[in-house]
């Protein structure tokens, strides 16, 4: 059983900062991808950022110099540094990581619960 918990959502006021955590947990060979997307009322979910296991890092356009993704392998957690926050950030954020169960495996994608953010003006 594999289970994201995120973590570190809430309400801010534009301009301001929050930092989302995301826990990967359960037994795990490998992770490839990790990454957040976002979900606003009446629209389609979206990449925000995702980050390889080579340390490679991809952006939107729309976040990109304000919001910063990294990991911590060891810990299996992937963090969203959200800094500058505009009132068109507030979105359900949902993190995803790509991971192998076994030595072998089809890697797979996997999905946290949604965190919710709210950026007031």
């Amino acid at each position: 059983q594999v289970q994201l918990v995120e973590s570190g959502g809430g309400l801010a006021q534009a301009g301001g900062s929050l930092r989302l955590s995301c826990v990967v947990y359960g037994s795990i060979f490998s992770i490839g991808a990790m990454g957040w997307y976002r979900q606003a009322p009446g629209k389609e979910r979206e990449l925000v950022a995702d980050t390889t296991s080579g340390g490679s890092t991809n952006y939107a356009d729309s976040v990109k110099g304000r919001f910063t993704i990294s990991t911590d392998n060891a810990k299996n957690t992937v963090y969203l540094q959200m800094n500058t926050l505009k009132p068109e950030d507030t979105a359900v954020y949902y993190c995803h990581v790509d991971l192998q169960r076994w030595r072998g495996s089809v890697q797979s994608r996997y999905w946290g619960q949604g965190t919710q953010v709210t950026v007031s003006s």
